[in-house]
């Protein structure tokens, strides 16, 4: 988990908690073994201020890890430093002959509250290696290593590896909570949406293409058309991809195929001589923006188009021309101000979300060239 950001609230909050509690709870064990053996100290007075000064710092990481801002490495490293300093403190003020007796150090379990803390924060290793740090300097203090003195140090590891790990557990818990919410969320939206198309929207394409379906000339067009536009609509609302020869998104699907749909007398393709697979969204996507750029041709450049597949191994790119009137300087904009997004949403859009690019070049009386370029990789 090293590396992972705590979240400001949540269920690593709890664990906070619980670290400022024990380190409490262990700071009055520390005072009670005092007490019951001061006469054997060296300098037991300066034990007292010892125990004033670990007061002070447990307060102080007390209030300091509360605060998701304060929980970085400044902190961490000052709270292993003063837990270090009362240990290597020990065999002066405590004298090594009291400790070769069996007298606790004075840092006895408290020594465990930076081990926590590096746990919860960082996961197992980092409460790993504030283990091995203060383990280590446990056994430095010593003259005569027993039994008790290893067994202490192998506690103090496996609780920075099992609190790092349920500090793990409890991060990751959160994620794919804060996940099922977003989803949840957006399926609401995308049902409360499929509402008011099916309504409106999908009414009325299904009118049209009832009532033209047995016309001829543009107006059977029109309704073929529309009839494939509800048809798209009620599987992109429902969720399932239209028929388009691949089984899942996950598999691939041949782009030159996809956009070979749109050749017509007015619409000239020009593609390679093998396929040009895609990831099956992907493909979609391009698909998608293609026809959108030939849906402006048709209303704004009188019809007449060129499309150019181009697989240049990395990446694909797909051009769309025509020798319409052009578009002014800052048109674009200008109709996205005024809620027009055909280009902003259903090209550029549409390619920014599987991370490929959209240039757009035009001028008035010269045609207007759209480049859609998407990466091999993209998704």
């Amino acid at each position: 988990m090293s590396g992972v950001p705590s979240p400001t609230g949540g269920f690593e909050v709890p664990l906070w908690r619980a670290v400022a509690v024990f380190r409490f709870a262990a700071l009055a064990y520390v005072g009670v073994l005092a007490l019951r053996d001061a006469h054997r100290y060296a300098h037991p007075l300066v034990a007292g201020l010892v125990l004033l000064a670990m007061l002070g710092w447990t307060v102080t990481t007390a209030l300091g890890y509360a605060r998701p801002e304060l929980r970085g490495w400044p902190l961490l490293a000052a709270d292993l430093a003063a837990v270090l300093a009362v240990l290597l403190a020990s065999p002066w003020v405590i004298g090594r002959a009291a400790l070769a007796t069996g007298v606790p150090s004075l840092g006895v379990v408290w020594l465990a509250g930076p081990v926590l803390a590096w746990a919860v924060s960082g996961g197992r290793r980092r409460g790993a290696v504030a283990a091995l740090a203060l383990g280590a300097a446990d056994l430095a203090t010593r003259e005569r290593i027993g039994q008790a003195t290893f067994t202490g140090a192998i506690l103090l590891l496996l609780a920075g590896v099992v609190v790092g790990h349920v500090a793990r557990l409890a991060v990751t818990a959160e994620e794919r909570l804060q996940r099922a919410v977003e989803l949840e969320a957006a399926t609401r939206e995308r049902e409360r949406l499929a509402r008011g198309i099916h309504d409106s929207v999908l009414q009325v394409l299904a009118m049209v293409q009832r009532r033209g379906a047995h016309l001829g000339g543009e107006a059977g067009e029109l309704a073929r058309m529309a009839g494939e536009q509800e048809a798209a609509l009620r599987a992109l609302i429902a969720g399932t991809p239209p028929p388009d020869g691949a089984d899942a998104d996950s598999g691939a699907l041949d782009l030159r195929a996809l956009l070979g749909r749109y050749a017509s007398a007015a619409v000239s393709l020009s593609a390679p001589a093998g396929g040009v697979p895609l990831p099956a969204g992907v493909a979609r996507e391009v698909a998608a923006a293609t026809g959108a750029a030939l849906d402006n041709v048709t209303r704004h450049a009188g019809g007449r188009a060129w499309v150019l597949i181009e697989d240049e191994g990395e990446t694909v790119t797909v051009s769309v021309r025509d020798e319409g009137p052009g578009i002014a300087a800052g048109r674009l904009d200008e109709a996205a101000r005024q809620g027009r997004l055909g280009v902003a949403q259903s090209i550029r859009g549409r390619m920014a979300d599987i991370g490929g690019t959209v240039t757009i070049t035009s001028a008035p009386g010269a045609g207007t060239e759209v480049e859609l370029i998407v990466p091999r990789a993209a998704g």
